[in-house]
């Protein structure tokens, strides 16, 4: 005889109402949620359309600290966007997990997973269960996935003209791209450069191995990537060389000083001869630290630790440079750089440990600082990318959008597939979605279809950017992909973003990964299922002991 009412008060024969949750708890529940749900999803892609394409517009942001960022990221913009709403957070965290996972296609995913909600709202509306929409919806990923799949072009890595292409339809959407050919041949100079096979298969750490370095100053022109590596260093004494052409270097991670115990230790000394007997042991120590790296006749020492003045002293005598406290991120680079093993103790050194892959080690300043450049290396596997522009902002949006352009390179590396780009797939996807929809039995055909229906928000969104009439360009590239199916082929059709035409893609050189595109149809299309199937939303859940 228990009854449940809407602010979930149980009524029991004879009793009063008997609160369950607490009483600052607020609770959506059935229809209202998923209406509430639908409506925060759009609000956040509203945020971000205007940011798809070449001709997108940037967003201006102020963090709390009161710093500014301006950018046309997806993911950045959504970053620093404070919501409250837990349906709107979630879709922030798309865009993060498609940074993480592909590095671009971060807006794309966004307005997609929008795109798909809105369509879910009518059928809502007519009653038909979430569970039959999320059925619909993915029979209709399954389709769409096959689609791509069947579409898909095979390249080449080693290819220049047409991974040049591809990088360019990466960076032309983004504010560098003005200087899109120096930042395309740095995206691929960079990632060709750390690929290396790790039993039959390829490895690409960019994040490892790829470091930016951003110095404000000089010219955008001036950015370059380095066959080598460079960090942020100066000798550790005035009288050591500065510039030396074929180096042997040693890489150490122990510090050239006298080792302090790892506890607290007093001694007591009686006698006076012994205090200067101690501090004789401990200048041995260091020479004889010194006499092992000395016998392998290097130029250069680098160690992640710290170096004595006397230590200093001897290494300088002997003519070698030394660096100290030396970031271990960096010296595994400089070790990838010139073929040098990092070593931990310097009585376990060995020829083979010393690098000698580097061409030209020179110390030159940058601004008011002075940076290390090991150069001209034969074979790097590691190299340092070296942006210079006019301010911090400009710097941080090319940083943004190079590792844009790195990580597409890297997915094309892993999984060497291309899809036209301009809305083409999509639009592909969308036609045979809405042909196969009608072979789809019941209600759930409606949903089915939906999905073809909200493919189309990419074209439309890239139009209605370039400010041309959005009915007849996507009705134009409609029939073009329908005529083409009919006929079973292959359209290679899509909307230009820069004029805003419908264009053949192939022409116009606009090519995408296969796969950011599959994992950002996967990715909206799951988490739009997702957000389906939530019918109470309950928020203000306090803490245990009133906190």
């Amino acid at each position: 005889d228990i009854i449940r009412t809407p602010h979930t008060f149980f009524k029991m024969a004879g009793h009063g109402p008997i609160m369950v949750l607490n009483a600052n708890t607020q609770r959506t529940t059935g229809r209202e949620a998923q209406f509430g749900n639908i409506s925060a999803a759009m609000a956040v892609s509203d945020i971000i359309r205007t940011t798809l394409g070449p001709r997108s517009m940037l967003k201006m942001l102020l963090d709390p600290m009161g710093g500014i960022v301006m950018t046309n990221d997806g993911n950045c913009i959504l970053r620093e966007v404070d919501v409250s709403h837990p349906t709107a957070k979630s879709m922030i965290e798309l865009s993060r997990a498609q940074d993480e996972e592909v590095g671009d296609g971060t807006t794309s995913v966004i307005i997609l997973a929008g795109e798909m909600l809105a369509m879910a709202e009518p059928f809502l509306r007519r009653n038909i269960h979430p569970t039959v929409i999320v059925g619909g919806y993915n029979r209709a990923l399954q389709e769409a996935l096959r689609i791509c799949e069947k579409i898909a072009i095979d390249v080449d890595v080693r290819d220049p003209t047409l991974m040049t292409k591809l990088v360019e339809s990466t960076i032309g959407t983004k504010f560098s791209s003005r200087w899109s050919d120096k930042l395309v041949q740095m995206a691929l100079d960079a990632v060709l450069r750390v690929a290396v096979d790790v039993g039959g298969r390829k490895e690409v750490d960019i994040k490892r191995y790829a470091k930016v370095e951003k110095i404000p100053g000089g010219e955008i022109d001036d950015c370059k990537v380095l066959n080598g590596v460079m960090f942020n260093k100066d000798v550790t004494h005035s009288k050591m060389r500065r510039r030396i052409e074929n180096p042997r270097i040693m890489l150490l991670d122990c510090p050239l000083e006298y080792k302090k115990g790892e506890s607290q230790t007093n001694v007591e000394i009686t006698d006076e001869a012994d205090w200067n007997t101690m501090l004789r042991m401990e200048e041995e120590y260091i020479e004889n630290q010194c006499a092992q790296i000395i016998a392998f006749n290097p130029d250069i020492v680098i160690t992640e630790k710290g170096v004595s003045d006397l230590a200093q002293h001897y290494l300088t005598k002997a003519g070698i440079t030394a660096f100290r406290r030396l970031r271990k991120t960096d010296n595994n680079r400089v070790a990838r750089a010139c073929g040098a093993t990092i070593v931990s103790r310097t009585d376990e050194l060995q020829e083979s440990d010393i690098g000698t892959g580097c061409g030209l080690f020179e110390v030159r300043k940058l601004g008011d600082e002075y940076f290390t450049f090991l150069e001209e290396c034969k074979d790097a596997k590691a190299c340092t990318i070296l942006l210079r522009g006019g301010s911090k902002d400009v710097l941080n949006e090319v940083e943004r959008n190079l590792q844009d352009a790195m990580q597409v390179v890297r997915n094309v590396v892993y999984e060497p597939k291309l899809l036209l780009g301009g809305g083409c797939t999509e639009m592909a996807v969308a036609v045979a979605l809405s042909r196969e929809g009608q072979k789809v039995e019941g209600v759930m055909q409606w949903p089915y279809q939906a999905v073809g229906e909200a493919m189309e928000v990419i074209p439309r969104t890239l139009a209605s950017n370039c400010g041309v009439s959005v009915v007849r360009a996507i009705t134009k590239l409609r029939a073009k992909h329908a005529a083409a199916y009919d006929a079973g082929e292959n359209c290679c059709f899509g909307i230009n973003g820069i004029t805003g035409e419908v264009e053949d893609m192939t022409s116009t050189g606009l090519y995408e990964p296969y796969s950011v595109k599959v994992q950002t149809i996967k990715t909206s299309i799951e988490s739009a299922a997702m957000i389906l199937r939530i019918d109470d939303v309950v928020s203000g859940t306090g803490r245990a002991g009133g906190q």
